[in-house]
């Protein structure tokens, strides 16, 4: 996969996609990332990339120039590749395991940061998605497109050591991580499930399923209503929901 961020702080960006799962991916040739300053491809000897709105109205504006261009810049440099160009805006569609799921099936996706009040309404035809990371401002894109490539860089193949984690993460199953334990099986009087340390798959199985469902049900019961359920999950679920009438 290639990814490009347009910004106006490509510092920003070294040590998130430098380090960890995406510095690992980069060093293994499965993940390309180029950074680019959009000031870079302003048309003015000020090297300006904001303007003040027609019609008035507080702030500046991201110009659609400079951005166009660095677009191009990455066309010319990838001809080759089909693109999926994403536009941070808090406006946008919420931003989630689903799509990070979308994007990791992608070759090559471009994601322009905004900065100032906002865009100029042209930049909007340049892009295929307008997303948002939930409903709330941040100072610019950039912190939005990290946490977006996080989520879908440790989706693509090889990139983690065992792919099954990402597909049993939270969300990715549609329900809520069960809980997990380690070494030791007794810590200040907290001890793991006996039922973790018997060997007994098929009841591991079970007992993990119904903790998530226990999980999910408590946290984010939203996630169960058009949740298809099973038959095994509605009376798991039956009896989570008389063990928290019982207060267990």
């Amino acid at each position: 996969m290639r990814i490009d961020v347009l910004t106006l702080f490509p510092r920003m960006f070294e040590g998130p996609l430098g380090e960890s799962i995406i510095g690992k991916a980069r060093e293994k040739g499965l993940l390309e990332i180029n950074v680019s300053n959009f000031r870079d491809y302003s048309d003015n000897k000020h090297q300006t990339v904001d303007d003040y709105p027609y019609g008035g109205g507080a702030g500046m504006l991201l110009k659609v120039q400079p951005v166009y261009d660095n677009i191009k810049a990455i066309e010319a440099a990838a001809p080759e590749t089909k693109k999926r160009v994403i536009l941070l805006d808090p406006a946008g569609k919420p931003f989630d395991q689903k799509m990070a799921e979308e994007f990791s099936t992608e070759e090559h996706l471009v994601f322009i940061c905004g900065h100032y009040e906002g865009y100029d309404e042209r930049i909007r035809s340049l892009v295929t998605d307008e997303v948002s990371l939930g409903d709330y401002v941040l100072t610019g894109g950039e912190l939005g497109a990290m946490v977006m490539i996080d989520a879908t860089v440790r989706l693509l193949p090889e990139v983690l050591g065992n792919q099954t984690s990402a597909q049993t993460d939270s969300h990715s199953t549609g329900l809520l991580e069960h809980p997990q334990y380690t070494r030791p099986a007794e810590f200040n009087g907290m001890k793991v499930p006996e039922v973790l340390m018997n060997g007994n798959h098929k009841l591991i199985e079970q007992w993990q399923l119904k903790e998530s469902l226990r999980r999910t049900f408590q946290r984010r019961p939203d996630m169960l209503e058009n949740y298809p359920l099973t038959a095994e999950m509605q009376k798991l679920l039956k009896e989570i929901e008389e063990e928290a009438k019982a207060g267990n």
